[in-house]
């Protein structure tokens, strides 16, 4: 029997997966194929680095790097400090003998602690599973379907004066950065002022670059942004990627908290280094670590003041609870946020609730430079148009801890000014910089194989679609002018005769993406790490209202397949509301889609003629699901995921009834007459729990035979799927 393996993960789609995976296994286990979970989760990685658990994400790590590796994955938290601190008390008030997470290890054994869960912070899967790039595109039935019924884009108003600020190489990454290529495996050291901050072993054609952020000129551009917002009248909004990039992005942030409130951090300097506040950590810790101090409410107030004083108006995250765009790091996730600000008109929300246009604070150029042409195109065009705008489909080169993402171990906030250096064994000064103390100098890395199949794939899907095909990539950037050599000389290994394939810069790619856009036009964006990132939440919200619904293929080098099934950025809020309400809005139409991939790669190795028609049937299903308008409906007392789920159910089984496979056709005759004509019994009982409050035993580590009464509340529809 062949096998797929099927994450267990957190939040939204961990719940879904309870009411899913019964229906999934039962019509693939017809086809000889058994899908079994393994716990990723937060708190199953927390469990595993104390020793409590199996450590499931090393063995996947093994499974992507076999021939026959089939996984799908579904989104996880990439965790904040604040996150893995609330998974571990809800795992020790569960009764986990685990110790907490020592923010400043005082001594030897503090330190080993937090060693161990400094590998469940930040994006601790992805890099250890994707050993392929990516392949992220909608399926035709998904953008059809969201052409026929278009999600509704708002208005940019008349001289609208929302727009991104970023520093512009100022001090930046960006601007700072230094590339090289390897020309011999050798071990690179990485130094300041002569003393070893990581060693690391470089391969022969890797490119390795190095760049710092001036916390300076950062604090610098983040006063004269607030001053600007002031004068024009702004909301101010900072966006980052704290979750991924999770060593520098929230000390990004922890400056950008200090500088917006700069009066009351110098008034109460002395209390808060006194309580261990952590600028980083943003507001909501901040509130923890004042708790129960005689001068709480003062320095309440005093935050308050400021936020009302609407000079500049601060960006919020939830206006009803008074949350502000400095809550914590995880709150501001830039490829969520962005999409938002571009959908709404170039807006966000003020304190009262009111959608204002924003100055949109990115500071790193290497990204920003997207976003400022997003907002800037809009601005000067007016709002997308659903119903005709073409697509953008991506090749992310992310194999092999590609790129930025793959730098936490080789970030570092400097402790003293100097020089950092990067040599290599042989003695060669690869690189050097001249920083301040407190500066935020990384070493990204992208190796030369992946680079190889990224241009491969390129050129492999260009010629299936017959769109053009644009390589996002700056030659006044340091490392991009290392990857063009590369991509010119590997695309030469390929024949491109008739194809469409171009290298441009950031501004000039996003332009020319979005003129063909406009004219209902697709285009395929060949991109790094970070921006495939971006693009595959900024354009799929535009088009289909949602980037959960994109495929997300990654092609593992080794020959097997990822099947992502989209961001799960909004599903914090999916779960308060089904704990609230027993209402879980969350499509998982991702899942379907990913499930059918899985299943088509498996036929190509296996030749079934059950397997054939179990993936066409699960095509036809989607398309019925799409079609019938069967996603979740956002309002409690309507039909939810749980809904979705029986309808596709319903309707894959309706379509293998009608097979040309005899024996699944008589055996899923019966199943469909049951799921169609008991219909209105199923939707009774799944309807019967909406507006009534769930409790699933967990956030982070719900109690499995609660989680599953709570998502499977028919009776008759389990027994019907049971019996199969």
């Amino acid at each position: 029997m062949s096998k797929i393996i099927w994450s267990k993960i957190d939040e939204a789609p961990a719940l879904a997966t309870y009411s899913l995976l019964p229906i999934v296994n039962a019509f693939t286990k017809e086809a000889g194929v058994e899908v079994v979970t393994s716990d990723i989760s937060l708190a199953g990685r927390v469990l595993a680095a104390m020793g409590l658990a199996e450590d499931n994400l090393s063995k996947l790590g093994e499974v992507v790097l076999q021939e026959d590796g089939n996984i799908i994955k579904l989104p996880n938290i990439s965790a904040s400090v604040g996150q893995l601190k609330d998974c571990i008390a809800e795992l020790q008030g569960q009764g986990y003998d685990i110790p907490n997470y020592p923010e400043n290890p005082a001594n030897a054994e503090e330190e080993e602690i937090q060693a161990k869960y400094s590998v469940c912070l930040g994006s601790a899967v992805n890099p250890v599973l994707r050993e392929g790039n990516s392949d992220r595109r909608a399926a035709k039935a998904v953008k059809n379907f969201a052409q026929k019924n278009p999600h509704r884009l708002k208005d940019y108003s008349e001289n609208s004066k929302a727009r991104v600020a970023h520093m512009g190489g100022n001090g930046d990454f960006y601007g700072n950065e230094k590339s090289v290529t390897m020309n011999k495996n050798q071990k690179v050291t990485i130094a300041l002022n002569g003393k070893e901050l990581k060693s690391i072993d470089a391969l022969e054609g890797e490119i390795l670059d190095g760049t710092f952020m001036s916390v300076k000129a950062l604090r610098e551009f983040y006063r004269k942004t607030i001053d600007e917002a002031k004068a024009e009248g702004l909301i101010w909004s900072l966006h980052l990627k704290a979750t991924m990039m999770k060593i520098s992005d929230p000390i990004m942030f922890g400056h950008g908290f200090e500088i917006f409130f700069e009066d009351v951090f110098a008034k109460y300097a002395d209390t808060f280094k006194e309580l261990g506040v952590n600028p980083n950590l943003g507001m909501s810790d901040l509130e923890k670590k004042i708790a129960g101090h005689s001068k709480e409410a003062e320095i309440k107030s005093a935050f308050q003041t400021v936020v009302d004083a609407d000079a500049p108006k601060i960006a919020m995250v939830d206006s009803d609870k008074g949350t502000t765009n400095f809550n914590a790091s995880n709150d501001i996730i830039i490829d969520a946020s962005m999409p938002v600000v571009v959908r709404e008109g170039g807006k966000q929300w003020d304190r009262t609730g009111a959608a204002l246009e924003t100055v949109a604070v990115i500071p790193d150029s290497t990204y920003a430079m997207f976003h400022a042409e997003m907002v800037a195109d809009c601005v000067k065009n007016g709002q997308y148009d659903v119903s005709t705008m073409g697509t953008m489909q991506n090749i992310g080169l992310m194999a092999q801890k590609a790129e930025e993402y793959g730098s936490h171990p080789t970030t570092f906030e400097l402790a003293e000014a100097g020089k950092v250096t990067v040599t290599a064994q042989d003695g060669t000064e690869l690189m050097s910089f001249d920083c301040e103390a407190g500066d935020i100098w990384r070493m990204s890395r992208a190796k030369d194989i992946p680079i190889k199949d990224w241009v491969r794939l390129t050129v492999e899907r260009t010629r299936i679609e017959g769109y053009p095909a644009v390589f996002w990539l700056d030659e006044n950037r340091a490392h991009d002018a290392e990857m063009i050599k590369k991509v010119n000389m590997y695309l030469k290994d390929h024949d491109t005769s008739g194809l469409d394939i171009r290298i441009m810069n950031v501004t000039d790619a996003t332009r020319f993406t979005n003129e063909r856009i406009r004219r209902g036009e697709n285009t395929i964006a060949v991109t790094g790490n970070v921006l495939r990132d971006h693009l595959t939440d900024m354009y799929p919200i535009l088009e289909l209202g949602t980037s959960a619904k994109m495929l997300s293929i990654v092609p593992l080098i080794a020959g097997g397949g990822l099947y992502e099934t989209g961001a799960g950025g909004s599903a914090p809020k999916h779960v308060d509301q089904f704990l609230a309400e027993g209402h879980l809005r969350w499509d998982s139409l991702g899942e379907f889609l990913a499930l059918a991939e899985s299943l088509r790669f498996i036929a190509q190795k296996h030749d079934s003629d059950k397997l054939a028609a179990v993936t066409a049937a699960l095509d036809t299903a989607n398309e019925g699901y799409l079609d019938n308008n069967k996603a979740p409906s956002r309002k409690c007392g309507e039909p939810d995921n749980k809904a979705s789920h029986f309808y596709v159910a319903q309707y894959w089984a309706k379509a293998l009834a009608e097979s040309d496979n005899t024996e699944l056709a008589a055996k899923f005759a019966s199943v469909a007459k049951e799921l169609t004509e008991k219909e209105e019994q199923i939707m009774s009982e799944l309807m019967s729990v909406e507006g009534k409050a769930q409790d699933v035993g967990g956030y982070f580590h719900p109690d499995d035979a609660k989680a599953e009464a709570a998502m499977r509340p028919s009776a008759t529809l389990n027994a019907i799927i049971d019996a199969i």
